[in-house]
């Protein structure tokens, strides 16, 4: 077996825990437990390969890339018997009561509805602030597919949430 060298993983593992289950749970469409196991695959693929992902440019971008793949993977082969839910969990705002608890609610669950390849689109395009073509590139899909996803996705919310969103927001 070969020695895996993790200089700084634990560190880097800390820091992007956080955003890494963020960013899952809105490609989940709200899915704690499963945004939790991609996370943990994802940063059981990294560690694996540390050495040379850690020399790379953008450790960061490559793991957010890790993490969309690993999900797209796991909405390929999902059994069929399986069905998502539309209730979430009472879960307290660390933040206190004077947040956006709401519109993230109704947020997450319009993003429930959405296709996993659409879903992708939509976070990696505007929730991690890609490019086109590092969404294509985290993706495996030509940058005509994405602005295509992109345009369908956002069509597709706007019809579910409405023009206006500030009904949802608390004053």
């Amino acid at each position: 077996m070969r020695h895996v060298r993790a200089d700084g993983y634990p560190e880097f593992a800390a820091a992007r825990a956080g955003h890494l289950y963020r960013s899952a749970c809105l490609l989940t469409g709200g899915d704690t437990h499963l945004a939790e196991d991609l996370v943990q695959e994802t940063l059981g693929r990294l560690y694996v390969k540390w050495g040379r992902v850690s020399r790379v440019g953008n450790p960061a971008g490559y793991a957010q890339t890790v993490l969309t793949r690993t999900f797209l993977a796991h909405q390929r082969r999902r059994s069929s018997t399986e069905r998502a839910t539309d209730t979430f969990p009472d879960v307290a705002d660390p933040r206190g009561p004077h947040t956006d608890a709401p519109l993230r609610l109704t947020l997450v669950e319009a993003l429930a509805q959405l296709p996993a390849k659409d879903r992708a689109v939509v976070v990696l395009r505007y929730w991690e602030d890609r490019s086109i073509q590092e969404t294509a590139d985290a993706m495996n899909a030509s940058s005509a597919a994405v602005r295509t996803r992109c345009v369908r996705a956002l069509a597709r919310l706007r019809e579910l949430l409405g023009e206006d969103l500030g009904e949802y927001a608390t004053p």
